[in-house]
């Protein structure tokens, strides 16, 4: 289960092929680092778990070096410092996403809220409305936090 997590991940954000724009891949990656930063914050407490989580996630489906994944959020961190809603970031993820992309995108989510051991109420708040404006049905909203808190040996 572990494993295929894993893997959805790395598709979610693998390199783009040939006929993509890297300038394109570029801002799809920066929506869903955006996201995830959004998911750090949404607790109001800076959780070092969190953060490494994070930095995780994108280093293994990015395959960045820390280098990299830090420009990529620090980009993605001023992005999301200046937007007024999550629309620009969900908008580009239900243009260009696939549903099971979208999906991996909600487990990355979940993942990133029980690092610290806690799902806070606003966490799951968010992960709802990301899920509902990516259009993520709610049977899979529901399976991918149970898939991620079993995976984790969270309860919640």
């Amino acid at each position: 289960m572990v494993e295929r997590m894993i893997q959805s991940l790395i598709a979610l954000f693998s390199k783009p092929d040939e006929t993509d724009s890297a300038e394109h891949r570029h801002q799809l990656d920066l929506a869903a680092a955006a996201l995830l930063i959004e998911m750090t914050r949404a607790d109001y407490v800076v959780d070092p778990q969190e953060q490494q989580t994070l930095k995780d996630v994108l280093a293994s489906a990015l395959e960045l070096g820390a280098t990299e994944i830090s420009e990529l959020l620090e980009l993605a961190g001023q992005r999301a410092d200046r937007a007024t809603s999550l629309y620009e970031f969900t908008r580009l993820i239900n243009d260009h996403y696939s549903a099971e992309e979208k999906l991996t995108l909600i487990e990355c989510m979940w993942r990133v809220a029980y690092a610290d051991g806690d799902l806070d109420k606003y966490e799951e708040r968010l992960i709802r409305q990301v899920s509902d404006l990516i259009h993520v049905p709610h049977k899979a909203f529901i399976g991918a936090k149970l898939t991620v808190s079993e995976a984790v040996g969270a309860a919640g």
